[in-house]
Formats: structure tokens, sequence, C-alpha cells
């Protein structure tokens, strides 16, 4: 069964920090459920193989369990949280991070005319599918070459193009081809979340982002709208306050410098904000965080 012997790969290889030695792939493993945890989803392919995890981008929720796979296409803060986890049945998953020139290569060496017209307006950021058996099969055939290193630069590349062409042609078609394609509605509202998130402790007027992304206003914001489930405003606010988050965990006593440093003029505003978002205010929250840093360094627990 594929799913055996990709459960067994995945425990066999799993590392704390996800890593592998083939590039751009990860494995992730979870001995217990965890607390619903403010978090990135970069662009990546995450395929679970037992267990399940939930996340919550703006006001949808998404979840997704072992034979599934949810592709994000760009940069999103999420609220995620794994769930069904134990140490006798860990959640365990395969990844493999998105680039747009990856995806480009293989769109470039397919018969283009061969695959249907993409549709107007940009895919959601965020989508779930159930994995083909083809799919099931690259992904097990590219977690074997961890037990045979040598093999890994000449066949990883190979097995990987064929993972993107098999996304290519399944049902997230749409959202792959659109990330690979460099004038497309996706990529320009990629550009868009990029600019954010590097600047995002700058004031901006959203006719301006527009304006980067080369699109109208309206045509701005409904795309944007529909690739990360929120507006600008509150995109730039989400990745505000994770920002603040690690800067806290690192200063807990200097909010009202950390409000300043990431864009809040107001501290009481950036203390409300907090609150709402992570659930109990900035100073409290620092605490409870370092609380748990000095937990897992000292080995009592284990992160996963």
């Amino acid at each position: 069964m594929p799913f055996d012997e990709l459960r067994a790969l995945l425990t066999r290889h799993a590392r704390p920090d996800l890593s592998t030695d083939i590039d751009a792939v990860r494995i992730f493993r979870a001995d217990r459920p965890s607390p619903p945890t403010p978090t990135t989803y970069g662009k990546v392919l995450a395929l679970v193989a037992q267990g399940a995890k939930r996340f919550a981008l703006g006001n949808r929720l998404y979840e997704y369990r072992a034979g599934e796979y949810v592709i994000a296409s760009v940069d999103l803060p999420v609220t995620a949280q794994f769930i069904g986890a134990s140490p006798e049945e860990p959640a365990l998953g395969f990844g493999l991070d998105l680039r747009p020139t990856a995806v480009a290569e293989v769109l470039l060496a397919a018969d283009v005319e061969e695959l249907p017209e993409l549709p107007a307006g940009a895919p959601a950021g965020l989508a779930v599918s159930t994995a083909s058996a083809e799919l099931l099969d690259a992904v097990v055939r590219l977690l074997r070459l961890l037990d045979q290193p040598r093999d890994i630069p000449v066949l990883a590349p190979l097995i990987k193009r064929e993972i993107i062409w098999r996304l290519l042609t399944g049902e997230q078609r749409n959202t792959l081809r659109q990330f690979g394609l460099p004038d497309s509605s996706l990529s320009h509202i990629a550009r868009a979340v990029q600019w954010i998130r590097d600047n995002y402790a700058l004031t901006f007027r959203v006719e301006e982002v527009a304006q980067r992304a080369g699109m109208s206003v309206s045509a701005f914001h409904r795309n944007f709208q529909a690739v990360t489930s929120m507006s600008p405003i509150q995109y730039q606010k989400q990745i505000r306050l994770q920002h603040a988050r690690l800067l806290l965990a690192a200063d807990p006593g200097d909010i009202a410098g950390i409000s300043r440093q990431v864009g809040y003029e107001s501290p009481a505003q950036f203390s409300r904000e907090y609150r709402r978002q992570f659930g109990d205010p900035p100073r409290r929250d620092a605490v409870r965080l370092g609380a748990n840093v000095r937990t897992d360094t000292s080995g009592t627990s284990r992160d996963s």
C-alpha cells in the first residue's frame, strides 16, 4: 500500500526542524494535538499521510486529512493546529516548497494547447484537494531517495518536476498555472503581497499598491480578496501583529517601542488588536512565550 510506505518513510526521516537532505522537501510530524497557533503559510505543497491539520484564513476554515493536500500560492497569515495526533499515531506529512521558476519550466516543456484555458480572475491562495494515485506514487519515490543519498542530485529534480506536472494536470491546475505565469492575476497579487510583507510597518494607500500590481483599484481589491480572504489593510495588520509577537518574545519589556516599530502610532490600539488576535494582552503573551521557549530548550517538551 502506498500509504504504508509513505508513513514509514516519513517516520524514519522526520527531523525536529522539518528539514531533509533533498532541497525544498520537508517532513512534518506532530506527536500531540496543538492549540490554534498564528503562523505564516508559505508557497508550498503540503500532503498529509496521517492525522489532520486545520487552519483558518480570514473567514475561511480549511481542514485536510490523510490522502489530501493543500497548495498555498502566496505567503498567507493563518491560524493552524494539528488535530488527531498522538505518540502512538503522530500526524505525518510531506511538504514541497513551490517556486514559480520551477513551475514555469514545466509549463514551457508542456504542450500548452493541451491544457484548458485559464478562467478569469485570481484563484484562492489556499486550496485543498485529494491526492491522485500518480501524485502519491511520485511523492513516495522522491522520499525513497533519502535512503539512497547518492541518487538525490540526479533523480530528485526529475521527480520534483513530475510532482509539479501532476499538480498542473490535477484539481488545482488553475492555481499552479497562474503561479507559474509571470503575467497572471495571481502573480500580480503575489507581488503586491510581497511588497506589503517587505514594508509592513509603512502606512500605504491601497491605490498605490494596486498601481504597483498593475491593476485598477477595483480589480486589485477583488483579486486580493479572492487570493488572501482579506483586504490589503487586514493583511498588513496580520503581518504586523505576527512580527510584533516575535519581537516581544525577545524583548517583552518594550511594548510601546515594539508597537511603534511594527507601524502602530497608538500603543493602546496595538494592545487591543494584539489581544483580539492572540487571546492575551502583549505583556502576558510575551511572558507565556518566554516560558514556552525555556521549556522547549530544556528538553521537557518537543516542538513538531
